[in-house]
């Protein structure tokens, strides 16, 4: 750009000095010790203007923090730079072997980041993301694909390092511009997920060959450095001859553990391990991934996998089912400890699995509607008597974690609360929320009526047996399930203790895909839903519960909720200062969502109970906060 020249000195023997930046200009005047004499004040006083003049660029420079090999969102880290594994791995575990995993349903796709088809089960373990989180760690990465990683005081941005091993299994590089690609694509054409979990951060740029920067739109939300650390890197030159948004049966190209071995559309998927994975000497990998081969076979019927474990077809069950844990195993392999038969304790939030209330559908838009029908679920007989006494009731969103809301509000939630007064129910603040409990003997009559008295109360009434509105029309539920669904005993009481008030019920049970299809279009009246938590509640919250994913297909917002105090509640929590304020912004958000009796709560276990014939080895320690109870730690013995 052309400037215009710097105006002529006064008159006199002075001396000009324009900054190098251009940002100012400096008369000197004539100096008592003449002409040489103010050349040297001038050299000292234009070093002082240049120095001056680039202050405000330099203010507007980062501060960035030193190259860490690990990033935790809120600041301590377990593991030192110069780590050799984790604590809950045996290092020296061996190589080699095969598991054999059952799977329930089917597969169309080998693409697992699109928002069309059926995943494969367990694609992630063909692809690294830029870090890896410890699993005995609430919310810390360490480097994978990225070596380091930079963050300023500011939180603005983010800067990645690769590591200069990293590369694809076919040998190629993996290089910033794989990374730029990866992100870019995935927020362009993938799963409308990662529109919603990655919204805040406002794009990525290479910086070289080896370093690429992603930039924050809200610097406060100190999760995204950590999420988008687990970004899975994709091959930029593979998807140039593959197209990224199609379902597809043909291996994709990563950079992981393991490469796909041998696929049968719907049936069984193989994987074996890479012998010259990159990353096998890592830190990070030290004692992982110890089985040659993984393979998953699917089946249709739940009971059908359960006789195909006991006759050795397959290695382990994870069993999620009360009934078959207490009768279906009673086996002479069981009992001889040829099958391993365990309850494995961990300390991972075990969410809210239930019931989910479309309120899409006008019938369910009151939420006095809403809490009359969650009566009909009589936890206390269906544990004792379906159950065999396995289950707690879940009475949380954020369930076995130090994040549910329990008794009043009080401190820093209840200040929270306060803001929201006039916009809440009085039983927020005075009241301790509890679903209604029966003395087990399935006999809840006085509670139905209860239930009936709020329809009536509603404007519904009773007519030859039938609920009808004030039109006369009558009131009808249909759940969503899946065939095979283990869900299927709950539901004849269910739908009794609905006939009692009046409501018919109708049960619609599908195929996996159809399931899917449906689940994305929120065509359902009410559906089984099982949110996760982690232990450092985060944007996924947005997914789950933000009004501005309540219509957007393939999000997790199944209810449909679109509440502006739960949405400035969940815009709160993404930029937690520290953990005692996320800690109470998740309670005040769990308090607000269960007076709302979006759902009905189902139950849960703060244990997995897995059973495995006798061939494998495991660490003795066990990772805490592993959904996967620390599986690709063992060995084949």
């Amino acid at each position: 750009m052309q400037t215009n020249p710097p105006p002529a000195p006064p008159s006199g023997r002075g001396v000009l000095v324009v900054a190098p930046s251009g940002r100012g200009v400096l008369y000197i005047l004539p100096h008592e010790g003449g002409v040489r004499g103010g050349l040297f004040f001038a050299i000292l006083l234009s070093i002082l203007l240049c120095s001056l003049t680039y202050l405000p660029a330099l203010a507007e420079e980062e501060t960035a923090l030193a190259k860490s090999h690990a990033i935790s969102i809120y600041g301590d880290v377990k593991y030192p730079s110069d780590f050799t594994h984790f604590d809950y791995v045996n290092p020296n575990a061996p190589k080699g072997g095969e598991i054999i995993l059952p799977e329930i349903g089917t597969f169309d796709s080998l693409n697992g980041n699109i928002l069309k088809g059926k995943p494969a089960g367990d694609l992630g373990l063909l692809f690294d993301t830029l870090m890896t989180p410890s699993m005995d760690e609430t919310a810390t990465n360490y480097g994978l694909v990225a070596e380091y990683a930079e963050v300023p005081e500011s939180g603005k941005y983010i800067i990645f390092y690769l590591n200069p091993k990293a590369k694809f299994s076919d040998g190629t590089k993996i290089t910033a511009d794989d990374v730029v690609f990866t992100f870019n694509i995935i927020m362009e054409k993938g799963h409308p997920y990662y529109k919603i979990y990655y919204g805040e951060i406002a794009g990525v740029e290479k910086l070289s060959d080896s370093s690429v920067k992603f930039n924050f739109k809200n610097p406060k939300n100190k999760e995204l450095k950590y999420i988008i650390g687990q970004l899975p890197v994709l091959s930029k030159k593979y998807y140039e001859s593959h197209e990224f948004e199609k379902t597809t049966l043909e291996p994709p190209l990563g950079s992981g553990p393991y490469l796909v071995d041998s696929v049968e559309q719907g049936r069984q998927i193989t994987y074996k391990r890479n012998p010259d994975y990159w990353a096998k000497d890592l830190p990070v990998n030290q004692g992982m991934y110890n089985f040659d081969r993984i393979r998953h076979e699917y089946y249709m019927d739940v009971n059908v996998a359960i006789q195909a474990f006991k006759s050795g077809s397959l290695d382990l069950r994870y069993e999620n089912v009360a009934k078959n844990w207490a009768t279906a195993y009673n086996i002479p392999a069981v009992e001889s400890g040829k099958i391993k038969k365990e309850k494995i304790y961990h300390q991972i939030p075990t969410g809210m699995q239930a019931f989910a209330f479309n309120i899409r559908r006008d019938k369910f838009k009151n939420k006095n509607i809403r809490k009359a029908i969650s009566y009909v679920l009589d936890f206390e007989w269906m544990n004792e008597n379906l159950f065999y006494g396995s289950y707690e009731r879940t009475q949380s969103y954020f369930e076995n974690s130090i994040y549910a809301a329990r008794g009043l509000p009080e401190g820093r939630e209840l200040e929270l609360l306060e803001e929201f007064r006039d916009k809440l129910p009085a039983e927020v603040f005075n009241e301790e929320f509890t679903l209604p409990k029966s003395d087990g003997s399935g006999r809840i009559r006085k509670r139905l009526l209860q239930a009936r008295n709020i329809l009536e109360q509603e404007g519904y009434k009773i007519k030859d047996g039938v609920l009808i509105d004030e039109n006369g029309k009558p009131f009808e539920v249909e759940f969503l399930l899946q065939n095979g669904s283990s869900l299927d005993r709950l539901m004849p009481s269910i739908v009794n203790n609905l006939k009692i008030l009046g409501i018919e019920t109708k049960l619609r049970a599908v195929d996996a895909s159809q399931y899917k299809q449906r689940m994305d279009e929120f065509d359902y009246d009410l559906v089984t839903v099982v949110w996760g938590q982690s232990n450092s509640p985060g944007n996924e919250q947005m997914n789950y519960w933000h009004s501005a994913n309540a219509d957007t297909k393939g999000s997790r917002n199944y209810i449909g909720i679109k509440n502006p105090v739960v949405d400035a509640l969940v815009e709160r929590l993404i930029i937690a200062e520290d953990k005692e304020d996320l800690v109470a912004i998740c309670k005040a958000l769990d308090r607000v969502m269960l007076w709302e009796y979006y759902v009905i709560p189902h139950f849960y276990a703060g244990y997995f109970r897995i059973l495995y014939w006798d061939k494998f080895a495991r660490p003795e320690t066990l990772p805490k906060y592993d959904s996967q109870f620390g599986l690709w730690t063992w060995w084949v013995k």
